[in-house]
């Protein structure tokens, strides 16, 4: 009899519920593989991206590769150099006396050039943004050159012995382990973000300087090799002594004051000096400086701190990227399209400095010096103080020139008096006219001390005011371009003084460059008050062509580039040079470059000025000239000239402003009645009361023609107008 084994019902239960839940549990575990597998792959994925664009090295790790690989080529170089110089020396032992100055030349050259190497070793150490990118490149394509040379390999093992190809397949799963291996995430992410002391946490690093956060990083410099070289503070500092701006006994008691910054297109930073070192001892040595950072000293600047936490053992260091941060290309200015300018309120836009920010003059109550080498631009820069002026109609403008030619012939449309030359009657001309106009500004101030005797409010601390100056008592703007022609045709001349005679009954008489010197600076002192201004240019800044006499009443003075401090000084004073105003150290390049001397506690300023070409400067002084015929203000020698050239300007004017009312509205034809309502709503001051005969008149006197029929226009079948066609013909000259 057959025995029947059967389970237990308690086994049989247990082993129902495994043979279900097996199912669940293999689909897990097929979950959990897949999950991993995903985990791996996208650990080979990113793994190898980064190998392939190296981003698993960190710049730390290329800086010791570069640092590694120069140390070991320039200490070649030094051991060859030394075998040299010791060479030298035994044969200079032994030499004859006929050889030895050949060979004490030779030793002199290897010991210099042996000198030279180890003083460059530690510039040379330095590795640049530049030298990383460089490093980073070349192992990129170090990889991928291997890589693709082991894909080419495989290929031929291939095709030529399959087994050995297979063979090295056997290489993946090891590649596979290393590249799927888990991330740590300890790990400094390649190319991410460094913590910098003192730094907001996440914020960006200074692209132009150094992460000095981990020790094998101290020689790692972000900025570039031409951007002065500088890694931090003790680098900056290193730089002062070696410059003899301070000893190396004062390194430490040597600091900045906040962080080296980027600044514009450059960087800067503010260094508090030791005790008792003066900051113009800095600005003096801007040249020692520039060495000491190896760049040119053009891309210096230089001064005292004159911020609300300065004093004067502090100094503000700027240093541009390039050697000449105003770039080589003209600026036009602003002043060119303006049509009316306030002269009080808007100043004298001057241009932007190497930072690129714009900077305006105010000349109302003070006068400018303006000195500098032929070529550089002076007269550029008088010419916009003349065009700020011209577009206010309440300045009356003076012009004198020590030669004739074009530079200041646009401002006899508007000049009250236009003199040029240098002979003996245009130099005592020059003479009555300064002395006529202290004369007149001295009745001005007459009538502005009655003024504020009768009604204080009128005349506010006895000055003249925008109100004051719109009824006609404006300010006088002096302008005296070609000073040392003026001064040098004057110094030939005797001038009469005929209130003092001599016993015999002769006149004495003064030299006209004498009363030519005092008569300006007197200009100046007596009429700064009542509205005078004074600008005077001069090309030869020396003692004979800057009187100090006239120099010390300008409060405001320009300088160009000059060959030296000197110079500098005879246009700028000595304050100003000594508080690191430099256009000594300008280069040929700095065409249009002028450091500006503001006076008082501004300080100076470098920028490069504007350029208002000299046909644009005749347009400007048009529109001046009719901007006076309008208020009433244009006097003396403008009322006989540029009659014609006014009037042309008239006819422009006219057709220009025909052509843009009809373009605002958007037709191409208009009624004459039409038309004439469109100009008055465009300048109701000028065509306000202007009729359709009269235009008609104008625009038949400007070339435009007769009225023409226009078809259907204005619900009327066929009536008489102007087409913009023969407008714009008219304007063009067709």
């Amino acid at each position: 009899m057959a025995l029947e084994m059967r389970p237990d019902r308690e086994d049989e239960d247990i082993i129902d519920a495994e043979i279900v839940e097996e199912p669940g549990r293999i689909e897990r575990a097929k979950e959990k593989a897949k999950v991993g597998f995903d985990r791996q792959k996208a650990n080979v994925v990113r793994r190898s991206a980064e190998w392939a664009t190296t981003k698993d090295v960190a710049d730390a790790e290329l800086a010791i590769e570069i640092e590694r690989k120069r140390r070991r080529v320039s200490a070649e170089g030094d051991r060859e150099l030394a075998a040299r110089v010791k060479a030298l020396r035994t044969q200079l032992r032994t030499a004859t006396e006929y050889e030895a100055p050949g060979l004490q030349d030779r030793l002199m050259v290897a010991e210099s050039q042996l000198m030279l190497r180890q003083e460059a070793d530690a510039d040379l150490m330095k590795v640049s943004g530049k030298d990383l990118i460089r490093a980073r490149w070349a192992k990129k394509a170090t990889r991928l050159g291997g890589l693709a040379a082991g894909g080419l390999l495989f290929a031929n093992g291939l095709a030529v012995e399959p087994a050995l190809g297979l063979a090295g397949l056997a290489a993946l799963p090891v590649g596979w382990f290393y590249l799927a291996r888990p991330f740590s995430t300890d790990q400094l992410p390649a190319g991410g973000p460094v913590a910098v002391p003192g730094q907001a946490s996440g914020e960006a690093v200074p692209p132009t300087f150094l992460p000095q956060t981990l020790a094998d990083m101290s020689r790692v410099s972000l900025v570039k090799r031409d951007a002065g070289r500088v890694q931090g503070e003790a680098d900056l500092v290193t730089a002062l002594v070696k410059a003899g701006i301070i000893s190396e006994a004062q390194r430490d008691e040597t600091h900045l004051a906040g962080v080296i910054e980027p600044a514009g297109p450059g960087w800067t930073a503010t260094v508090e000096l030791p005790r008792g070192i003066k900051a113009s001892a800095a600005v003096a040595k801007v040249e020692e400086l520039a060495s000491a950072l190896r760049i040119k000293k053009s891309r210096i600047q230089i001064s005292a701190d004159t911020s609300s936490d300065g004093h004067d053992g502090r100094f503000v260091l700027w240093v541009a990227n390039a050697d000449n941060p105003y770039g080589t290309g003209k600026v036009p200015s602003a002043l060119i399209e303006a049509q009316v300018w306030n002269f009080w309120e808007q100043g004298i836009p001057l241009g932007p400095d190497a930072r690129g920010d714009r900077h305006t003059m105010h000349l109302l109550w003070s006068s400018l010096l303006i000195g500098g080498l032929m070529g550089y631009g002076k007269s550029y820069f008088a010419r916009l103080v003349a065009a700020a002026a011209a577009l206010d109609p309440t300045v009356r403008v003076i012009v004198i020139t020590g030669k004739t030619g074009p530079d200041w012939s646009p401002a006899k449309h508007l000049a009250h008096r236009w003199i040029a030359g240098a002979t003996p009657e245009i130099i005592r001309e020059v003479l009555d006219v300064v002395n006529g106009t202290i004369g007149e500004m001295q009745d001005r101030g007459t009538e502005l001390d009655r003024l504020y005797e009768t009604d204080p409010e009128a005349a506010p601390e006895g000055k003249i005011t925008p109100e004051l100056a719109a009824n006609g008592m404006g300010p006088v703007l002096l302008v005296v371009d070609e000073l040392q022609e003026l001064l040098d045709g004057a110094a030939l001349v005797q001038v009469a003084i005929e209130d003092d005679a001599t016993e015999g009954g002769r006149t004495k008489t003064r030299s006209g460059r004498d009363l030519m010197v005092e008569g300006f600076a007197r200009f100046v002192r007596v009429t700064r008050f009542v509205g005078g201004m004074g600008v005077f240019i001069t090309q030869r800044p020396d003692a004979d062509s800057v009187p100090t006499k006239l120099r010390e009443v300008c409060a405001k003075r320009a300088s160009y580039r000059v060959k030296g401090d000197r110079s500098a000084k005879m246009v700028l004073g000595d304050d100003a040079v000594a508080n690191g105003a430099a256009p000594h150290l300008l280069t040929e390049d700095s065409k249009g470059v002028v450091v500006l001397d503001q006076g008082g506690e501004e300080g100076h300023l470098t920028v490069k000025a504007d350029v208002i070409d000299l046909p644009q400067f005749k347009e400007v002084c048009l529109r001046g000239r009719q901007l006076r015929i309008e208020a009433g203000t244009l006097t003396g020698d403008a009322l006989e000239y540029g009659a014609k050239d006014a009037a042309k300007a008239a006819v422009t004017s006219l057709l220009t402003d025909c052509l843009a009312v009809l373009d605002t509205a958007g037709v191409d034809r208009a009624r004459t009645e039409r038309l004439v309502e469109l100009l008055a709503a465009h300048r109701p001051d000028q065509y306000g009361e202007l009729t359709g005969a009269q235009l008609q008149a104008r625009l038949r006197d400007a070339g435009a023609g007769t009225t023409r029929k226009l078809g259907r226009i204005d619900g009327m079948a066929n009536p008489n107008g102007y087409l913009r066609e023969q407008i714009a013909d008219a304007h063009t000259g067709k």
